[in-house]
């Protein structure tokens, strides 16, 4: 590795989305930050990259805390030096009718989904390299409504706009910063959220999900590693025209609408 080696900070970096994606940049040659709640899976993650050949370093994140964003920015300056690269995958779901959610639901999601996101950009903000990027996950519910999702939709559909409002500011720096908005994706949130709002049959809330694809039968997960080839594709000077985009991955689900 050299100085010249561009770091990435992935938010959400220890499982997932999040896991998979530093997994592709720390192949395509970045140093990569993972940036997640302290676990044992964190460490375990940092050491997979390392185990692969690449730099990695494993920060502890909580994204509801404003204090604990600037120190995850800080702890990743101070291991390399330099800062090119923020991705936001960290994200959490609650479902329900509106009725039947509570504070501690509202907080917890916009918290995790939008406060902590907005945050972790702007303690990066001054240290981003010209050319930077930023990459927010996003989702389909901060596109169009999902029935029975409104707190998510309300993170998801902020953390959408956050990002148009903030590629407009940070475009005079040529720092970009873009959104993907994903459908449903083969990670464990899919599966938390089939067990938790399943109803006791996660196999038939999953189906049900499936039924919503324009593909019928031949219908299908997202695969964390298509994702992450996007991310990696916004990240790199190849992709300098776009900025302010939220890019649907979704087998179309949204074309409709």
């Amino acid at each position: 590795m050299t100085d010249q080696t561009r770091t990435a900070l992935i938010a959400g970096g220890a499982g997932g989305m999040g896991a998979v994606i530093a997994a592709r940049l720390s192949a395509d040659g970045y140093a990569v930050a993972l940036a997640d709640l302290e676990s044992e899976r964190l460490t375990a993650g940092m050491e997979e990259v390392q185990a692969a050949g690449g730099a990695a370093l494993a920060v502890p994140l909580d994204m509801r805390k404003v204090a604990s964003c600037a120190l995850a920015v800080e702890q990743t300056l101070a291991w390399r030096g330099r800062l090119d690269v923020i991705v936001n995958a960290a994200g959490v779901w609650r479902e329900g009718a509106a009725g039947t959610m509570t504070e501690e639901d509202w907080d917890i999601v916009l918290d995790v989904n939008l406060k902590g996101a907005f945050f972790l950009i702007q303690a990066a903000i001054p240290h981003l390299e010209n050319g930077a990027s930023i990459v927010n996950i996003a989702s389909d519910a901060g596109l169009v409504g999902n029935n029975g999702a409104s707190i998510y939709c309300a993170s998801k559909g902020g953390l959408v706009l956050l990002t148009k409002a903030l590629a407009l500011e940070l475009a005079p720096r040529r720092i970009r910063v873009n959104a993907v908005c994903p459908g449903d994706v083969a990670t464990p949130m899919i599966e938390f959220q089939a067990e938790r709002y399943g109803g006791g049959d996660p196999d038939g809330y999953k189906a049900k999900l499936l039924s919503n694809y324009p593909q019928q039968e031949a219908a299908r997960f997202i695969r964390p590693q298509e994702i992450a080839r996007m991310v990696a594709y916004l990240c790199e000077p190849d992709a300098a025209p776009i900025t302010g985009a939220a890019l649907s991955i979704d087998f179309g689900v949204t074309a409709g609408y």
